[in-house]
């Protein structure tokens, strides 16, 4: 026996305003509320096997884990039971009364308004077990986790208001217990019926057996507790698939497509993965939870299962059910084996195959993928070498001749000019910065295609991917450019020799003027109608890398661009016939002009200000 004490606590803010919410604001899809419990439910049971796996005593001589459910009409309240982990006093505090991990404020960012919609948000975020109070005006969570010698568990009730009581109560069954006591208005579940098409409509799929008890304590299982998974595929309509995925997904929307497949030979495993019609609130987390959970022969083992699932697959949903995989003495930690490597790949393998699938023959699919999860996907190019080439073919890009990023590479290389031999691209930070980049004018004349890259994890693809299909990959903005095997519709004359020379005597004036700042001078082939443009070195890091590079805080190897100029611009012509200092100046303005054009930012803004007035106004 302990002694009884009881304390009223506090709601976290987060917690206060999700509750006023659930309570005046989400009416839509009521029943939520029960999917959720039943999930959390299950859940719950699945903590259980995980840690009865290396500690049986948790199971308490009762093995066959279920979940109840039960109404009193005179009472008017609901009650579902469940003989899963349960929770300890502290546990009950901080995943009932703090929920600050959850999500809870990214829940809130996302809400539209739209009562519908904003119902479907409520089990992606961690905030299932509130949905209670739209249905209930008082909830009452009673408690024990497994495991603990003292026959005692802790009571929680509140009415959804600014606090919750938690009571220590005499408690000798492991689980959890929760009764809804009902608003008015809310008698439709109170009826059997009801119940039951709400379980078989979201919740059929529990593998464990959810039961129903009449009034007369009259036990029926409503669900068909078996993993679908592990079910044969000609057993299992789209419906089914639909309604599995919105339980392990925690998601109202249909999934956009998925694949299932049993592999057998020497590793032995049941694959079930889904692609999401839209991104988890928690895509940018690296280190939050992927959705893919590992059964071992179907006993729940981790949610987490990164191991087996790559980061740039993250987004992906679903289940991997081995047959067998070597554990640690903990239990909680695959360790590293050949049996588990094969099974990644072939995880993998079948994930990118579903993409690949629809990236060939559903494409408005695949652009709803690209949109959501395209960025993630680009990861995937510098992580996992081994299918860096498939992973190619599944990105898109913006170019020169598409505004919108749906040209796949194999794309680019087969409407390639005559005489083409490389894939042509150019980073920058914004589309309309790298339409305006001066590096494309000679692409523009000679009718070549350009990949427009302006995500940062761009210049991650390029560093890792050299070439797709034998064709190199290659700035527009790195080192020489010569597109003299490609014709243009009017080819340039050939610049008289004399010309030449002057153009490459002023470069060398050029050089002198600009020491310190430039690496070289040199006559361009890149550029039609600007004065100057700035190139990196073959070897060089471009600009766009390390500015991004230095706004992260990292150190960036100290180099000095490279400054083309167009012979043919009245600007440069102009500087053929100055001298001294007015010299000196125009050539600071065209290299701050260049380098503005690159994105950068000059160094003296003050001083070009100068320079630029006194050239347009010069004294006397």
């Amino acid at each position: 026996m302990t002694e009884n004490v009881k304390e009223t606590l506090g709601f976290q803010a987060e917690v206060k305003q999700l509750l006023h919410l659930m309570i005046h604001s989400l009416y839509s899809h009521k029943e939520i509320f029960l999917r959720e419990l039943i999930s959390n439910a299950s859940d719950a049971a699945d903590k259980l096997r995980f840690e009865a796996l290396n500690d049986a005593a948790l199971y308490e001589n009762d093995t066959d884990l279920r979940i109840w459910l039960s109404v009193d009409k005179a009472a008017r309240t609901l009650t579902l039971r469940d003989n899963g982990i349960g929770m300890s006093r502290q546990e009950v505090i901080e995943h009932i009364g703090t929920i600050a991990k959850s999500g809870t404020k990214e829940f809130f960012s996302r809400l539209t308004g739209d009562q519908q919609k904003d119902s479907q948000l409520i089990g992606q975020f961690g905030v299932g077990f509130y949905s209670s109070f739209i249905v209930a005006d008082k909830v009452t969570l009673t408690t024990r986790r497994a495991g603990l010698t003292q026959e005692h568990g802790v009571r929680w009730e509140s009415s959804g208001e600014g606090d919750y009581t938690l009571e220590t109560v005499e408690q000798a069954r492991r689980g959890t217990e929760i009764v809804l006591h009902l608003k008015e208005g809310e008698d439709e579940f109170l009826e059997e019926w009801r119940l039951k098409n709400t379980i078989r409509q979201y919740s059929d799929h529990v593998a464990i057996p959810i039961v129903f008890v009449n009034e007369k304590g009259e036990e029926e299982m409503v669900n068909r507790a078996s993993a679908l998974w592990a079910r044969p595929k000609s057993e299992l309509s789209d419906d089914d698939y639909k309604t599995f995925y919105k339980h392990v997904a925690h998601d109202f929307e249909d999934p956009l497509a998925w694949t299932h497949a049993r592999v057998e030979g020497r590793q032995d495993y049941t694959v079930l993965l889904y692609v999401p019609a839209h991104a988890p609130f928690d895509l940018w987390d690296r280190e939050a939870k992927t959705g893919v959970k590992l059964y071992v022969k179907r006993v729940f083992i981790m949610e987490d299962a990164r191991r087996l699932m790559p980061s740039y697959l993250r987004f992906m949903r679903g289940v991997i059910d081995a047959a067998d995989l070597p554990l640690n003495v903990s239990r909680e930690i695959l360790q590293q084996s050949r049996d588990m490597e094969a099974i990644r790949a072939g995880c993998v393998k079948k994930a990118l195959d579903l993409l690949a699938d629809l990236a060939e023959n559903d494409k408005e699919k695949y652009a709803k993928v690209w949109e959501h999860f395209g960025l993630v996907l680009k990861e995937g190019v510098g992580e996992d070498p081994a299918n860096k080439e498939r992973i190619a073919k599944l990105l898109r890009f913006a170019t020169t001749q598409s505004d919108e990023p749906t040209v796949s590479l194999a794309d680019y290389v087969g409407r390639m000019a005559a005489g083409q031999d490389k894939i042509y691209y150019l980073t920058a930070e914004s589309l309309a910065a790298a339409k305006a980049s001066p590096h494309l004018e000679i692409f523009r004349k000679k009718g070549v295609e350009v990949l427009l890259l302006t995500d940062r994890v761009d210049e991650w693809v390029v560093a890792n991917l050299f070439e797709f299909d034998g064709k190199p990959l290659q700035s527009v903005a790195r080192g020489e450019v010569d597109l003299s095997a490609i014709k243009a519709a009017e080819e340039d004359k050939p610049e008289e020799p004399a010309k030449a020379e002057e153009a490459k005597a002023l470069a060398e004036k050029l050089k002198e003027a600009l020491a310190g700042s430039v690496k070289d001078v040199r006559v361009s082939r890149r550029l039609v109608d600007s004065a100057a443009c700035l190139v990196a070195d073959e070897h060089d890091m471009n600009a766009n890398l390390a500015r991004m590079l230095k706004a992260m805080g990292q150190k960036t190897p100290e180099t000095k661009p490279i400054l083309e100029i167009n012979p043919n611009h009245p600007l440069v012509q102009k500087l053929e016939t100055e001298t001294g200092t007015r010299f000196d100046d125009l050539a600071r303005v065209l290299f701050d002009q260049a380098l503005l054009l690159d994105g950068g930012q000059i160094a003296d803004p003050a001083g070009f200000v100068k320079r630029l007035n006194g050239l347009l106004f010069p004294a006397g």
